[in-house]
């Protein structure tokens, strides 16, 4: 055996967690290695966030363009060439990854192309595409960033031709006619909108009794009264009990009530969760453990095996880019001994899902704050009520907030409608500065902007709201 490469921090996994935990570890000192099976950035910048997102501003565009004449303007003959917007997608996700290469370079961090896992006590073995032997690196502190993949069931197995996961449905030959997607959170929402814009026949299934199931109950029905505006059929409450493929399509077997129904489409896309890559990394006989295909970790990002941390999808929910990233910052802090850093409060992370209309959030729910026996205080405002908003032609939407009756705390903001999801920022910073509702009523917000109703809905909740 070749003798080791010696590191500081050696990271399995080049995604949006590994990536960004090895730049904080060279900016610190720490000479730090990457490992990377496939391609940096992981399934967030080539497959999943980015890509979906260049395909959701294809759709975005081709909806105002069909609208052109509500602003006084001409198109005609607007039509689709698919093959462009899967090309135009592509070309957004490439120009990232080779980014993310820049950045490993200029942060001397070092990149092995090839599958790593633990090979014994600080010990990482790197094996190249071939399988063959690659590299065998040391390193006081390892970090297991290896993400996760789509959840198959049983019955519902992909077939990545007529049945796909989210991968097949980016990059597909030709625009389906109809589409079944199972499961409405993000993931299966924000490719039901894409392909519902462009024209597909879209039904959508969900096994809960209502979209968008992790959303503030008032966002979930906003939400699911848009989308059957826009034509989709939503089904909740509902199990896929099978998908047979047929020669042109899919016919799938769909329970509820008490009743079963069959219904036919072209293609099928499964969004139904997401399992841990816990296979092949070589934690079999490690102190690391594993519960519902996730590592297990401390506040820290430690796992049970000393000198071994886990962070991102792999050590499971909230399954976002940001938290992976924020993960891997704490981590490397922490192993770097820095004595100012802060474990992740789960409650101040926003989750956005980038549809039509936008939804985004963070912290608790109205149901949530009430489970946990808050009084609470409630403000909503709605887009119709604020002129940007009408001058963007953008009217439907709503911001709600709630509030701790009796402390001001902000414990949630909720909003569907035109670009939440670069608004919710405003109120996670409020909450990561723990401000109160005194704070943002005081707060001075542009006008004409959307931003106001962030505003607006903190007065409504406080019986102050001044335009409704």
């Amino acid at each position: 055996m070749a003798e080791a490469q010696n590191f500081d921090v050696v990271i399995i996994g080049g995604g949006p967690g590994g990536y960004v935990a090895a730049i904080r570890a060279a900016q610190l000192g720490l000479k730090t290695a990457v490992v990377e099976r496939e391609h940096l950035g992981g399934i967030c910048l080539n497959w999943g966030c980015i890509p979906t997102k260049a395909l959701l501003r294809t759709s975005e565009v081709y909806h105002n363009m069909t609208h052109a004449e509500s602003f006084g303007l001409k198109a005609k003959e607007v039509s689709v060439d698919f093959a462009k917007v899967i090309a135009r997608s592509r070309a957004v996700a490439n120009q990232l990854s080779n980014g993310v290469k820049f950045l490993m370079k200029k942060n001397k961090v070092a990149v092995f192309d090839g599958q790593g896992r633990l090979a014994g006590k600080g010990k990482v073995a790197v094996a190249g595409k071939d399988g063959k032997p690659l590299a065998d690196l040391a390193a006081k502190s390892i970090i297991l960033a290896t993400g996760a993949r789509a959840r198959a069931l049983p019955g519902l197995e992909p077939d990545g031709k007529l049945i796909w996961t989210y991968k097949e449905a980016m990059i597909p030959e030709s625009m389906p006619k109809s589409l079944l997607v199972v499961g409405s959170g993000a993931i299966g929402i924000e490719f039901a909108s894409f392909y519902r814009t462009l024209g597909a026949e879209v039904t959508v299934v969900e096994v809960l009794d209502r979209v968008l199931p992790v959303e503030d109950e008032d966002i979930s029905a906003f939400a699911r009264k848009a989308f059957e505006k826009q034509g989709m059929k939503i089904i909740t409450s509902a199990v896929v009990k099978s998908l047979v493929k047929t020669g042109s399509g899919v016919k799938a077997t769909i329970e509820a009530g008490g009743k079963s129904q069959d219904i036919a489409v072209e293609r099928a896309i499964l969004a139904i969760g997401i399992v841990g890559n816990v296979e092949n990394i070589g934690i079999e006989g490690t102190g690391v453990k594993v519960e519902k295909s996730h590592v297990v970790v401390d506040q820290w990002l430690a796992t049970g095996e000393p000198g071994v941390y886990a962070i991102g999808d792999l050590v499971g929910p909230p399954w976002l880019a940001h938290k992976a990233m924020h993960e891997g910052v704490i981590c490397v802090e922490k192993i770097a001994g820095l004595k100012d850093v802060h474990p992740m409060n789960v409650r101040n992370i926003p989750g956005c899902t980038y549809c039509q209309p936008q939804v985004a959030s963070v912290g608790l729910t109205e149901a949530q704050a009430k489970a946990q026996g808050r009084q609470v205080k409630v403000g909503r405002f709605p887009f119709i009520g604020n002129g940007k908003a009408i001058a963007l032609g953008e009217t439907e939407g709503l911001v709600k907030t709630v509030f701790d009756a009796a402390t001001g705390e902000l414990l949630g903001a909720h909003m569907i409608g035109a670009e939440v999801t670069e608004l919710i920022q405003g109120y996670m910073v409020a909450k990561t500065l723990e401000t109160t509702e005194a704070e943002l009523m005081g707060a001075i917000f542009p006008h004409p902007t959307l931003s106001e109703m962030m505003h607006e809905s903190v007065l409504d909740a406080y019986g102050r709201a001044l335009h409704i």
